[in-house]
């Protein structure tokens, strides 16, 4: 994997330089931005990392890039850094998902731990989208008679039950059953259900 960046994002040209530096500081590999515009235009998704988003800007704000993100579906962690905050905004920003909210001047180690903190979010976030990513493919794998047997055996049908759905052998079933385990790569019933609500093929409110 790529080596994770902090994106800083401030129209302020002292105030990029001073965060460059101590990010910088401490090993981080760091991009920074005038405008919210320039960052999506070089972004990209598939490079890890997080952003350090300037509240106040001209043009796109800091709030209307991270609802752009969400719109988006880009996940990447946030941490806000105004020099004008209010409770409202500091609300507004945590609720759209944001990691902190920093009112300038503030702590240089507070800061920099919760950079590491949403780098190591980042990290997660991208593993386990990459775990769904695989749970996809290998359903993607069934045959759909197999996939009918998934469907069946994750809402706790016996064998013989899912037999006489659909009008096949109980033995016929137990061998779709094991293939049906072996290609999702599931180790146990309870894991089944797991990557089946994971990669979205089924829900908890059926159960």
């Amino acid at each position: 994997m790529n080596e994770s960046t902090v994106y800083v994002v401030d129209d302020d040209a002292a105030v990029r330089s001073a965060l460059e530096l101590l990010l910088e500081s401490v090993g981080h590999n760091v991009k920074s931005y005038a405008s919210a515009d320039a960052f999506l235009e070089a972004y990209k998704r598939q490079q890890p990392g997080c952003l350090v988003l300037d509240v106040k800007m001209p043009d796109m704000t800091g709030l209307e890039l991270q609802e752009t993100l969400v719109e988006r579906l880009i996940r990447i962690p946030i941490i806000f850094i105004t020099g004008h905050g209010d409770v409202p905004m500091s609300v507004k920003a945590l609720k759209g998902g944001a990691e902190d909210f920093f009112e300038k001047p503030f702590d240089d180690q507070a800061f920099l731990d919760r950079v590491s903190e949403a780098l190591a979010k980042d990290v997660e976030l991208r593993r386990q989208e990459a775990e769904v990513e695989d749970i996809g493919l290998a359903y993607g794998q069934l045959t759909p008679r197999e996939q009918q047997v998934m469907a069946l055996v994750i809402e706790g049908k016996s064998s013989r039950e899912i037999a006489d759905a659909l009008n096949l052998s109980p033995r016929t079933i137990e061998v779709h059953r094991a293939r049906v385990m072996e290609k999702m790569g599931a180790g146990s019933l309870s894991e089944l259900v797991a990557m089946a609500i994971a990669c979205g093929v089924y829900s908890l409110d059926r159960v």
